[in-house]
């Protein structure tokens, strides 16, 4: 079939374009992260940061993606937690670029000129590398008490029947009852990062309402009654941190 020299000037055009696009994705994108490092097995060795090349051609988008990249082909003593790879779980929350997110739903920027920092939750014990210690956390979590409580029930008939709320009682809850325990609101929060030891946090807060204001629950006044120092909600500053932070958009 004839073609012109147009058409033809055309279709050497594009396979051009197509042979440069093809070079251009074969080519490494190396990404470097810098990550926090310290192992309690060497207790006299300070915190350091190390850093990894991570071809983005090769790699899934986010955040952990590149995390166990690293840790699969480069070093396996890297240490950090993961579980779901959905933001459902909240094991995978640190500081990643100077603010919290969960690394499993964090996009990884994809600017190579630039080094991406990553640290574990702040103002927290580590236990290794990017693993906080929770301990703390999870105690003023137990604090709350963060299960239905019913009076005049023995210890015989509980768990054997149902307690029903109405439909707007129970889109009462949403919002609160949805929080997974990450924690990147309570370690962003500078009153928690001053009085971690007494104030409960955002986080824990957030869960105390969730059971203030449950239809079901028979104990919203002895609740309150636990709430009414200087160290509950009064230490909240409005700083705000939280609601940034909250992967689940939370406020």
């Amino acid at each position: 079939m004839w073609k012109s020299s147009s058409g033809l000037r055309l279709i050497s055009t594009l396979k051009l374009i197509r042979c440069a696009s093809t070079a251009a994705e074969s080519a490494p994108r190396l990404k470097t992260f810098s990550i926090y490092r310290w192992n309690p097995d060497k207790p006299g060795e300070k915190p350091t940061m190390q850093n990894y090349q991570v071809d983005l051609n090769d790699c899934g988008p986010m955040v952990l993606d590149a995390l166990i990249k690293i840790k699969n082909e480069q070093d396996p003593t890297l240490t950090f937690r993961r579980s779901c790879r959905e933001g459902i779980c909240g094991s995978c929350a640190m500081n990643i670029g100077g603010r919290n997110h969960l690394a499993c739903i964090w996009e990884i920027d994809k600017d190579v000129s630039k080094t991406t920092k990553i640290y574990p939750l702040p103002h927290m014990y580590v236990i290794k590398d990017l693993i906080p210690d929770m301990n703390n956390f999870y105690a003023q979590y137990r604090f709350i008490e963060p299960y239905l409580k019913k009076k005049n029930v023995t210890e015989e008939d509980m768990g054997k029947k149902t307690y029903y709320q109405s439909v707007e009682d129970r889109a009462k809850l949403d919002g609160l009852y949805e929080c997974i325990l990450c924690a990147c609101c309570s370690t962003s929060c500078p009153s928690y990062w001053w009085n971690g030891d007494k104030y409960l946090g955002p986080a824990v807060l957030l869960q105390a309402y969730r059971w203030l204001i449950d239809s079901r629950d028979d104990y919203t006044y002895e609740r309150l009654a636990e709430f009414q120092n200087k160290w509950s909600l009064y230490r909240c500053h409005t700083i705000m941190n939280c609601t940034e932070t909250c992967p689940k958009a939370y406020n």
